[in-house]
């Protein structure tokens, strides 16, 4: 390597770690202000003793909250926020090594040593979230207690974990939502990706067979955890809404359940009157018609369902202006 290389490669290690600083700065700036937002609520609602004053309480801060600063402030995400200073009391003991999505993972455990354990071995690891919620969804905490070869466990978990990279820290939109900035799909999408669901989204507004563009990359929010639906769309012929979220692998099953929740959620939560049920479209690269058969019920009519054929584009029509993409 030339000198210019050896400088540049100099250079870039510089910048490439204060970008994870300042990452790192912001994501504990908010962990510390949801600590001492849950702090202001439990002190709040332990001094007055009705019970309704508590759901009271949350319903007036989130009305407020939203108003003033913005969506990430729900009345289910209050009560994480609550949940979050009840499970760290002591200020001292937050890590400023981890983000807020990192501390909603971490709740979830139940037993204080296995919390504590995940909290250290995420640091030292430094690991995603993505990361942290696999380590504790296979048990490692508990396999490694068991095991007798503590070792090989503990080198299986390295061998599966990526590095963390500074981007990881700029999908979480709740980020940018606390910097006041727009969160835009380009900041978390792959390049194909992005590219078709553009390319896509034009396509279905430029057929004009009753398509209106309710957003893109919608975030649903419950249970402490984030969902994103690639389009969104109402269409005013069919009087309903039309969820599409695009797959770059082959379809599995895990796909059309994970459809099957968006279309149950815009059921219960997004009709209108007069509203007819939603449909949800998954586009993939490939798929096992065995996988859809054995997946969606018999009487499905809401997943891509052939009797709104007549309004939707055919799904040859949809792979063409996909292949039109990746073959550019």
């Amino acid at each position: 390597m030339n000198n210019e290389g050896v400088v540049y490669g100099q250079i870039k290690e510089i910048l490439t770690s204060a970008r994870a600083k300042a990452y790192s700065a912001v994501n504990f700036a908010m962990v510390e202000a949801y600590w001492l937002i849950g702090k202001q609520i439990v002190e709040a609602q332990a001094g007055n003793e009705r019970a309704e004053y508590g759901t009271q309480l949350l319903k007036y801060l989130s009305q407020q909250l939203t108003q003033d600063f913005g969506k990430g402030f729900d009345e289910s995400n209050l009560r994480l926020i609550r949940q979050f200073y009840l499970a760290f009391e002591i200020r001292d003991t937050l890590r400023h090594e981890l983000s807020w999505s990192h501390y909603r993972k971490i709740m979830k455990i139940q037993n204080n040593s296995a919390r504590e354990f995940y909290i250290d071995e995420c640091i030292k690891s430094n690991w995603s979230t993505r990361q942290l919620e696999r380590q504790i969804n296979t048990h490692f905490y508990e396999r490694l207690l068991s095991s007798q070869n503590k070792e090989a466990v503990a080198a299986e978990i390295q061998k599966t974990a990526a590095p963390l990279q500074p981007r990881d820290f700029i999908k979480n939109p709740v980020v940018l939502e606390f910097l006041d900035l727009k969160p835009s799909p380009e900041l978390y999408e792959k390049d194909l990706e992005t590219a078709i669901i553009t390319h896509l989204q034009s396509f279905l507004l430029e057929m004009g067979r009753g398509f209106s563009l309710v957003a893109r990359q919608k975030r649903i929010s419950f249970d402490g955890r984030d969902f994103y639906i690639d389009l969104v769309f109402y269409h005013y012929i069919l009087k309903c809404f039309v969820l599409i979220d695009f797959k770059i692998d082959d379809l599995t099953h895990q796909d059309l359940g994970q459809m099957q929740m968006y279309v149950n959620y815009y059921t219960r939560e997004m009709m209108n009157d007069g509203d007819n049920p939603p449909i949800g479209i998954v586009l993939c690269a490939d798929k096992s018609e065995a996988i859809v058969r054995y997946t969606l019920a018999e009487d499905n009519k809401q997943i891509f369902a052939s009797k709104y054929m007549l309004y939707l584009p055919t799904e040859q029509e949809l792979k063409n202006e996909i292949y039109a993409v990746v073959n550019k």
